[in-house]
């Protein structure tokens, strides 16, 4: 029974090493996302083979993907390590890996952005306290501007060929893919980790980088399709809107349009959870819509994120509409029509769960390695079935209340949105917004995340009220905190 733990705790430590590390690379990505959707537009828009051909507009497509974009990478990096000074210095060094290559240098500003603020951070840990009063904005100026540069002359001479030579390897790599038609066989990773909640890290982390090196070339890219496809997502919520059971079937509907118009992927993750065997669903709409792309030539100008069918219309390239749209409705049927067999024919208690339940299997699933931790050893009860709560505010003493994810973005602004309307509903008036669990404002009075997070968000704001939640579609502890605060 030892072996079998200590196998358990390393498979766990292992995954969520890896969960770590891709959310370190999306949350370089992600925040910038807007910068990369106006690089798209711009190139759809006026490119010779655009919208509106432009000569002089398009001139801002070439400086912005081969400066503007790694530059804000690169500053995200050094921030996320060491703040404002990291973020300076994280820029500085990235410039030296953009002049040192030919190519967006992407992935190198993903290296030595980071990078570049670890070091900086060692220095000002190791002036910290030495310094004579009155001297320490010389320091402080003249350390990121010596450093920094020093950084870049070595990005420039070292770090900037060696990305170059990776980034040529794994576009040859994708380029091989799709030259003997193998592409759609990368949708058998990419679904099952989209489930283990990698799917930020995925697309952001990986496969955008790549993409926007191969859009800037041909002006559009199937990468950007692989992940982001709302066709398998929405196979399985039709399946259980229309074949499906209990609380499953009456909020798939909602979930819908959450997923489709809405574009936040992690709303069906549980309903496939509640069926494990529903991911073969997924993964056969996502090889379909996959081959389907790649077939008729589909591609994006960018990113389209979120997922959202909406985002799909504005990224695609002029003549694009007709292979988008028959990729993303091939993917639908072909998923919908297996996980509507497999609904069929699951018969037993599992299958027949509770949609409450499956997010609680989703949490357990995602929580398992950390639990295994020595760190979150010690925090095993606070991170228990009820509340995370710390420092219980008063009615009186609420004024913000913070959602938190990964990215900030997709399922802790679908949080805000449902407990927003039910204050309004109760007459309620306190601002209601969402963060990356990172980056929890100080003035937040309640912070609520899903509980794989919360020791997380205790971290980042220990003053706070911390409460724990499955679902940030549905969860009872809304109705719990409009009570009190009513």
């Amino acid at each position: 029974m030892a072996t079998t733990a200590n196998k358990q705790s390393s498979s766990g430590g292992t995954r969520v090493k890896v969960q770590q590390f891709g959310r370190m690379l999306s949350g370089m990505v992600m925040p910038n996302i807007g910068a990369f959707i106006a690089w798209g537009l711009i190139t759809a828009l006026f490119i010779p083979t655009g919208w509106i051909p432009n000569e002089k507009l398009a001139a801002l497509v070439d400086p912005t993907i081969k400066y503007l974009l790694p530059l804000l990478i690169g500053y995200t990096g050094g921030q996320m390590v060491n703040g404002k000074r990291g973020g300076v210095i994280g820029a500085i060094a990235t410039m030296g890996v953009i002049v040192g290559a030919d190519i967006p240098m992407f992935l190198g500003a993903m290296v030595v952005g980071p990078l570049a603020g670890w070091i900086l951070r060692l220095f000002d840990r190791a002036v910290e306290g030495k310094i004579k009063a009155g001297f320490e904005m010389l320091v402080n100026n003249f350390s990121i501007g010596i450093i920094g540069g020093l950084l870049a002359l070595g990005a420039l001479r070292g770090i900037g060929p060696v990305i170059q030579g990776l980034t040529n390897i794994l576009s040859s790599g994708v380029e091989f893919l799709v030259n003997n038609h193998l592409l759609p066989l990368v949708n058998i990773i990419i679904e099952p980790g989209k489930v283990l909640f990698l799917n930020n890290a995925i697309n952001h982390g990986i496969l955008t980088p790549i993409a926007t090196e191969e859009s800037l070339r041909l002006g559009k890219s199937v990468l950007y399709m692989l992940e982001s496809n709302p066709g398998p997502g929405l196979g399985i919520l039709l399946a259980y809107w229309l074949v499906g059971k209990g609380s499953a079937k009456s909020s798939a509907p909602g979930a819908v349009v959450i997923h489709f118009l809405g574009g936040i992927h992690e709303i069906y993750f549980p309903y496939i959870l509640m069926n494990p065997r529903l991911i073969l669903a997924v993964i056969g709409g996502g090889i379909t819509g996959t081959f389907t792309f790649q077939l008729l030539g589909a591609g994006l100008t960018a990113s389209p994120s979120p997922g959202s069918i909406l985002a799909y219309f504005a990224m695609t390239p002029k003549g694009g509409y007709l292979p988008m749209l028959a990729g993303v409705i091939a993917a639908t049927i072909v998923s919908f029509l297996i996980a509507s067999v497999l609904l069929k024919a699951g018969k037993n208690k599992e299958e027949e769960a509770d949609l409450e339940e499956a997010a609680a299997k989703m949490r357990d699933m995602k929580s398992a390695g950390t639990a295994a931790q020595p760190a979150a050893a010690s925090t095993a009860n606070t991170v228990g079935t009820a509340d995370v709560a710390s420092n219980v505010r008063n009615k009186a003493d609420v004024h913000k209340i913070v959602f938190a994810c990964d990215a900030g973005m997709g399922s802790s602004a679908m949080g805000a949105s449902v407990l927003r309307k039910k204050l309004q509903n109760a007459g309620v008036n306190i601002t209601v917004v969402n963060s990356a669990v990172s980056e929890i404002p100080g003035d937040a009075d309640i912070v609520v995340t899903q509980k794989t997070l919360t020791e997380r968000a205790v971290a980042v704001n220990p003053q706070a009220e911390h409460i724990s939640i499955d679902n940030f579609l549905k969860s009872p502890k809304y109705d719990e905190l409009v009570e009190r605060l009513k």
